[in-house]
């Protein structure tokens, strides 16, 4: 739904005039970049204790006709923001009484991506907010800030994705369904880490000790345990979500993670995979996270930022699997397709739910 309404958003800015020069330039990063003193645990670290969320519509990579430029303009995010605020509108509109579940009006899901009739989830369920990403007065274009334009770096030739090593044919077990459609780790990079937005479910519970801080994630209930001033456990013990050890310098929270499962990884990412993240309160009601993945895949790393906003209530829970049908009915359609002839398909799954 997001790359959808990012699309049709910059078609309509074709009309607006060029902004100047200065403008158009990639802002550099601010080496100071906030006063705000965050508060103090009864322990003496930087108070990041609530509800939060990162949800958003900037996408993960860049409109490509930005080039290396990741600052929009005020004209440009309105565009972006108001294009969502419509296409919502449209999508919560009452469902004409007269359809019925054999109209194929909406059988490719439509203008707006997935919602409405004979598609996976209608507006009602989708929660990815209708701002664009804003950190330090700059409304970002993408949550990629590195490599400079936007976009993945290049895979290394001869480097196969750890997922495909890891999984067999999406539908000959379920153990070849992708991780979230199994209800053991949430859709996408939500857990992370990094920790990126979806279209539902962006929220997050932070609680410090100490020794430890746990993310509470809403999506698939997964909680991340970050051991303070800890060491890394060895190699050969591979955990969902990485083995994650972090520190103190100054105000910023620093988390390091490895020890990534084969089977997870950004986008079917490598084995040898570590996660540098950051976590810096820049105001009372937001968080500057940023992110950077060094990958044996890619030929250069990755990085980016996200806010993380201060969200009033409580996480509830996320039930995955109670009276969930699909994975049974999707095995049992394939041994189908294969009685009658039919080819099926035998690609990994890639449902990762991201922007």
């Amino acid at each position: 739904m997001r790359v959808r309404a990012f699309a049709l958003a910059f078609t309509a800015l074709t009309v607006i005039a060029a902004a100047p020069a200065a403008a158009q330039a990639q802002a550099a990063s601010p080496a100071a970049k906030t006063a705000y003193k965050a508060p103090r645990t009864p322990f003496g670290q930087p108070d990041f204790q609530g509800i939060w969320t990162n949800k958003t519509i900037t996408n993960l990579t860049r409109d490509p006709k930005l080039g290396t430029r990741n600052v929009l303009t005020p004209a440009e995010a309105e565009a972006l923001e108001r294009a969502t605020r419509e296409q919502v509108a449209r999508a919560d509109a009452p469902t004409p009484p007269e359809t019925s579940v054999t109209d194929l009006k909406n059988a490719n899901c439509g203008p707006d991506g997935i919602s409405g009739f004979n598609c996976g989830y209608n507006q009602g369920w989708k929660d990815p907010g209708s701002s664009v990403i804003e950190l330090y007065g700059e409304k970002r274009a993408s949550i990629i800030t590195s490599p400079a334009n936007g976009q993945f770096p290049p895979r290394k030739a001869g480097v196969q994705r750890a997922a495909n090593r890891a999984m067999p044919a999406r539908t000959d077990n379920p153990e070849g369904f992708s991780l979230g459609e199994r209800c053991l780790l949430s859709f996408g990079s939500s857990s992370g880490p990094p920790m990126l937005p979806l279209m539902y479910n962006n929220t997050y519970n932070i609680v410090q000790t100490p020794d430890e801080i746990v993310i509470q994630v809403e999506m698939v209930h997964d909680v991340r345990h970050i051991r303070l001033n800890s060491k890394h456990l060895p190699p050969s013990i591979k955990q969902w979500m990485g083995d994650s050890i972090g520190w103190w310098e100054g105000d910023t929270l620093v988390v390091e993670t490895t020890n990534f499962r084969p089977e997870q990884g950004l986008r079917g990412g490598n084995i040898n995979q570590k996660v540098t993240e950051r976590f810096t309160r820049i105001g009372p009601n937001k968080i500057a996270y940023q992110f950077k993945l060094e990958d044996d895949g890619y030929e250069a790393p990755i990085v980016g930022e996200v806010a993380f906003n201060r969200e009033n209530g409580m996480i509830y829970e996320y039930a995955c699997h109670e009276g969930n049908y699909g994975l049974e009915n999707m095995l049992a359609g394939a041994r189908a397709e294969e009685k009658s002839g039919r080819k099926v398909a035998s690609n990994a799954s890639d449902a990762d739910g991201e922007q």
